[in-house]
């Protein structure tokens, strides 16, 4: 597929890639052939998940990733990003993952994914709920980035809808999170699921002022469990978003949770329109 040309005098900000939740099903299936096909339909980088997992050992977790670095090599695939479970004691194996798959960013997905860094049970989903265990929560993320940063491997944090969900004393969870945080934690911004959320997803990336490197672009009705509709059809201001991040938003990734639609058929028309805005190139 021909990458679409930008309009002229519009500014190319970041490169397009993919996140491989989207196609969760068919890699369980056949990994090889999924990647394989989603090259041929134009993508050209990706966002694994599931990396990270404390309760695999070290060496099948990084057997794991050099076979998937096989299949994305034979697709001609590269990795912009992981997303990743978090836990004490385990960060040096995560940055070995990074470095089999060539990439040097790693996004916590859901509190859930921090684990062992309190000397108990890892996080639940209440972290955004309550002002001390938040505090704690972006302590241990803190003290995760410090790490990584020691293995050349950045971490940044990634939102569903619960991060804004409102403090006693009247502040969003998501906002203090980034208050409590040091400039080396980066954010990945679901437009999605801040729309969900109730929130602007380009005033959200103008207040984190370039810490936003990628961002999760779709669009849909903004009510969670809703299927998930081409890019321009639902509630999503994607391209004020794109403009929004700037030259810090350095990977726009297209990504399906749920959806009626063919998945493949969906990501192509998703690929098609973030090109047609013109900020966006292959």
């Amino acid at each position: 597929m021909a990458t679409t040309p930008h309009p002229a005098g519009t500014p190319t900000t970041g490169t397009l890639a993919v996140q491989l939740f989207s196609l969760r099903e068919d890699l369980d299936k056949d990994r090889a052939g999924t990647l394989a096909r989603l090259a041929e339909l134009g993508y050209r980088h990706v966002e694994p998940f599931g990396l990270g997992d404390w309760r695999t050992p070290a060496d099948e977790r990084l057997a794991k990733a050099r076979a998937l670095r096989a299949d994305l090599d034979a697709a001609g695939l590269s990795v912009c990003s992981l997303h990743a479970s978090i836990a004490a004691g385990e960060l040096a194996t995560l940055a070995e993952e990074c470095r089999i798959l060539g990439t040097d960013t790693v996004f916590i997905p859901i509190p859930g994914l921090v684990e062992g860094f309190d000397g108990g049970d890892r996080f639940g989903r209440d972290v955004f709920g309550d002002l001390d265990t938040l505090t704690r929560f972006a302590a241990r993320v803190d003290e995760a980035a410090t790490e990584l940063a020691g293995h050349g491997i950045r971490l940044g944090y990634h939102n569903h809808e619960l991060e804004w969900t409102t403090l006693p004393d009247g502040r969003s969870g998501y906002d203090v999170f980034w208050e409590l945080t040091g400039a080396q934690v980066l954010a990945e911004l679901d437009v999605y699921w801040a729309t969900v959320a109730g929130q602007d997803p380009a005033a959200v990336l103008r207040a984190l002022d370039g810490r936003v490197v990628a961002a999760h672009l779709k669009d849909g009705k903004a009510v969670r469990q809703e299927p998930q509709t081409p890019i321009g059809t639902g509630d999503v201001d994607v391209p004020a978003a794109i403009e929004a991040g700037g030259p810090a938003l350095a990977w726009h990734i297209a990504e399906i949770d749920t959806t009626e639609l063919d998945r493949f058929d969906l990501l192509t028309r998703n690929r098609d329109a973030l090109l047609e805005f013109g900020h966006t190139t292959a």
